[in-house]
């Protein structure tokens, strides 16, 4: 990937859907602060300013996702829909469901953390994700892909849902 000069205005935004997508083409492991900001176009420190360090940053993410999921959940119209959902999101958010579900890769009891997943606020404010965090979906990477994979997830979820409901 070539180097691109900096010209975005939210380098915390470029980073994370950076991440997201470094993510899914390699694996976390493989996941590195300098290698996202080779893909940014920016200098190799910009992303320890943002995020501190690489648990920093898949804080960040984890936070993102739960906000992503919770919307997409309370979304649901009902049980069926909110199988669906989460299948679906597994599906076509798989860097954020990836670091979701591995706490030991991100700074698990950060507030950010805490409140994202519905768990008391430090400010005893409202722990409901907010409009901005829910409505600042990256695309995905392979849209055609996805939405394969995502019909047949949801075919898939809907199946056992309703045997289960049977």
């Amino acid at each position: 990937m070539t180097t691109k000069p900096y010209h975005h205005g939210d380098l915390r935004r470029a980073l994370l859907t950076e991440a997201a997508v470094a993510i899914e083409e390699s694996g976390v492991a493989k996941l590195s602060l300098r290698d996202l900001a080779r893909r940014a176009g920016v200098s190799h420190a910009a992303p320890t300013h943002h995020f501190g360090d690489k648990a920093g940053l898949l804080t960040a993410l984890a936070v993102e996702g739960y906000h992503r999921l919770a919307a997409e959940l309370g979304a649901a119209e009902s049980f069926l829909d909110g199988g669906v959902a989460y299948v679906r999101f597994a599906v076509t958010h798989r860097a954020h469901f990836e670091v979701m579900f591995r706490p030991d890769l991100y700074h698990a009891s950060d507030p950010a953390v805490v409140s994202s997943m519905g768990g008391p606020s430090p400010s005893a404010a409202s722990a409901a994700p907010s409009a901005s965090a829910a409505s600042s979906a990256s695309a995905a990477p392979s849209a055609l892909a996805a939405s394969s994979a995502s019909s047949a997830a949801e075919e898939a979820a809907r199946r056992v849902l309703r045997q289960l409901n049977q």
